[in-house]
């Protein structure tokens, strides 16, 4: 892959996750491509992380448990102009893409997104439109993976989140006792 100036050299990297065995997954992936990593759990984390010492190139989760992945983005925006920084998302929409870019992301990911689709974001040339997923989702996987997402959002309760999706209660119920599909 060809590097050009808007890409920096230097390799460190944040990542900011508050699933934890998702955050130590791809810490350990990126690592193993040669980036400086360091994580953070939270807004607030990635915040103190990003006026410490600015990376390079940082990868967001949207929602956190103290607030908006964004905000990260903004604040190494901010600090360090040239960095590069991906968001990623349980909730694709395009509202929350446009935003991200406005607000500085060069991409933004559903998750899960594995190591090879976070590089191939981070170190896109400019204007250069990335290859599509070898392997994407099946529809029947991204059902499954937001009807997962708001079963947990409500406290694994099976009644609000049939209310919350407007879906019958057995239904679900019978969706939650099923295997992931492909």
């Amino acid at each position: 892959m060809e590097m050009t100036a808007a890409i920096p050299s230097e390799r460190s990297l944040l990542i900011v996750d508050d699933d934890k065995s998702f955050l130590q997954r791809l810490a350990r992936a990126m690592e193993g491509r040669g980036f400086n990593v360091s994580t953070a759990e939270s807004v607030a984390e990635g915040l103190t992380q990003v006026e410490r010492a600015a990376p390079a190139f940082a990868v967001v989760d949207m929602r956190l448990g103290d607030g908006n992945g964004l905000d990260v983005i903004s604040a190494l925006k901010r600090r360090r102009p040239e960095a590069r920084g991906i968001i990623l998302t349980g909730y694709g929409n395009i509202a929350t893409a446009v935003n991200a870019v406005k607000l500085g992301a060069v991409d933004y990911l559903a998750k899960p997104a594995d190591a090879d689709d976070v590089i191939a974001a981070l170190l896109a040339i400019e204007g250069k439109k990335p290859e599509p997923p070898e392997h994407p989702m099946s529809a029947d996987r991204v059902r499954w993976e937001h009807i997962q997402r708001i079963y947990e959002l409500c406290g694994r309760n099976v009644s609000e989140t049939a209310r919350q999706l407007n879906m019958h209660r057995r239904t679900l119920q019978r969706i939650l006792a099923k295997r992931a599909p492909r």
